[in-house]
């Protein structure tokens, strides 16, 4: 392992495979190194059971940037989205809320609840496209260096230049900044029902309840999908998340990039305060000009360099900022569909994202019990069914079931080890609260998957099983992700860098950060 290498990228997961895509296509002598036997980090496919391919963690697709595709022709290597056309929301003794792509449709279904939000829903719905345009100028550049006040301007002066935004519009997007989930869409809707489906997304990820400053930032943060050119779409990626991992390694091995699995880093070499290269698990030393991180800036800090290495004032801002994993996971193997009481039958209602969120007081009291240090006892549950879209991830007349749980904090009151012992309880958990709006799904069970956050800060190396790589707080977004001075993807160690999810813009399968460290660290030609 003499090779001399322009770049090593620590971590196969898609930010660090469109990293090394983009500096390969620049020339740049590439190798990447994954831990596991299989590519994708959170983003994968595994097969779990003969015929069932699993989206084991991360499970569908919306936020990938459209750039990254067309620039890195990911299409040509297995990129394919399968949009969703449905969110449905199952209710004990209501027929539920399904919204469509369809608008007639949709405002139908919402006015069983209130014909004031049927009405309000599609003024909902471009104001958020337009809100979230503003918020996609600034996930698409980097972030500002610093909080001063020339900066701040430019942040400002950035949002103002999207074209057709009303200052209305610019102002309602300063004070979502701040707002709670449910104290944005109030100004919207009335309905407690209507709401909750809606007040979920704003808390995807993140310790904090829809009642809580800020969620309605990660609420917008999830409208900023776009598949084929319609925004707000989310949808499946043919043959599993991993798909998409998958595509951006083919493109990076296109362009001359080297991968490597089984291939474990154990810590960064260093000289006189300047990486010059990694040494693996095994021993092995491998050279390189820089170093570029795919993991969390606690893993990739405090790990791979140690305190020691670091600035006090590093360390203090490594200390603050905050992971707290709050969700969990639940895959199923399926012979069968799940029939839901409000709704019965097999119907396209089936063939989106399900929601198991009947009211905002309901989505609160699960908060409640994470506070405590517990499981919620009735868990917000975020399902889908991409066998349903998809066939290639199950057998013929057999499913995949996806199911996303909020909440289930990493820090039980016993410890993160308790879950452990926890973990069947968990799952039980999230089965019954199923089973209260579809019953007999145990029935059609073959296989069940759980993955607890110490499982997922186990299995793809996420800290405290953060799926984002840390909170997407205020306080942890554009300067601030994941320090001062930091934001920009260089660490304080020269030619270390980082691109992963804890870096600006933030979480989600969107790829932004990896594209957005290698265009940075290309434009100062070193």
């Amino acid at each position: 392992m003499n090779t001399r290498w322009d770049e090593v990228v620590i971590g196969g997961g898609h930010n660090g495979l469109v990293c090394a895509a983009y500096l390969a296509r620049a020339g740049r002598k590439v190798l990447v190194l994954e831990r596991r036997d299989v590519l994708g980090g959170a983003a994968v496919s595994e097969e779990v059971l003969p015929g069932f391919t699993f989206s084991v963690a991360s499970y569908v697709v919306s936020l990938f940037r459209p750039r990254i595709i067309q620039e890195l022709e990911l299409t040509k290597y297995g990129y394919h989205v399968i949009p969703m056309d449905c969110a449905f929301q199952p209710l004990h003794d209501d027929y539920g809320i399904a919204r469509w792509g369809d608008p007639e449709l949709t405002r139908m279904e919402i006015s069983r609840c209130s014909h004031h939000d049927a009405e309000n829903y599609p003024k909902f719905k471009q104001t958020m496209t337009r809100l979230g345009r503003i918020a996609a100028q600034v996930i698409d550049r980097p972030a500002p260096t610093r909080f001063d006040p020339q900066d701040f301007r430019t942040v400002i002066n950035l949002f103002r230049t999207v074209r057709g935004v009303e200052k209305h519009e610019f102002q309602q997007f300063i004070r979502l900044l701040t707002l709670s989930a449910v104290d944005f869409l109030d100004t919207w809707f009335e309905s407690e029902i209507f709401k909750a489906p809606l007040a979920a997304s704003g808390i995807i990820g993140t310790f904090q309840g829809v009642r809580s400053p800020g969620t309605a930032y990660v609420l917008l943060h999830h409208y900023m999908g776009e598949i084929d050119g319609a925004f707000r779409s989310w949808g499946f990626a043919r043959g599993g998340t991993g798909s998409v991992s998958s595509a951006c390694a083919r493109a990076a091995e296109a362009h001359g990039a080297v991968i490597r699995t089984n291939c474990e880093v154990d810590r960064v070499l260093m000289s006189n305060n300047r990486a010059t290269g990694v040494v693996l698990s095994n021993g092995d030393t491998i050279n390189a000009r820089r170093i570029i991180s795919n993991l969390d800036p606690r893993r990739t800090l405090m790990g791979l360099v140690g305190e020691p290495h670091l600035p006090e004032s590093v360390v203090a801002s490594l200390a603050r900022f905050k992971y707290r994993g709050s969700s969990g996971k639940v895959n199923l193997a399926l012979d069968g569909l799940p029939d839901f009481t409000c709704r019965p039958g097999i119907g396209d209602h089936l063939r989106g994202d399900i929601a198991i969120a009947p009211n905002i007081d309901y989505l609160e009291r699960a908060f409640d019990d994470a506070k405590h240090g517990s499981f919620s006892s009735r868990p917000f549950i975020n399902i889908v069914i991409p066998s349903l879209t998809d066939p290639t991830v199950a057998p013929p007349g057999k499913h995949v079931m996806s199911c996303f749980v909020q909440y289930a904090p990493y820090e039980l009151t016993e410890g993160p080890e308790a879950w452990e012992s926890q973990r069947a309880a968990f799952g039980e958990t999230v089965l019954d609260t199923i089973e209260e709006f579809a019953p007999g799904l145990r029935s059609h069970i073959e296989h069940m998957q759980i993955l607890t956050p110490l499982d997922l800060e186990r299995k793809f190396g996420l800290t405290e099983g953060n799926i984002f790589h840390g909170e997407l707080s205020l306080n942890q977004l554009l300067f601030q992700r994941p320090a001062w001075g930091m934001a920009r993807y260089q660490t304080p160690i020269r030619n270390l860098w980082m691109c992963g999810s804890g870096t600006h813009p933030g979480g989600g399968v969107m790829g932004a950060s990896g594209e957005l460290a290698a265009k940075t660290l290309l434009r100062k030609k070193i």
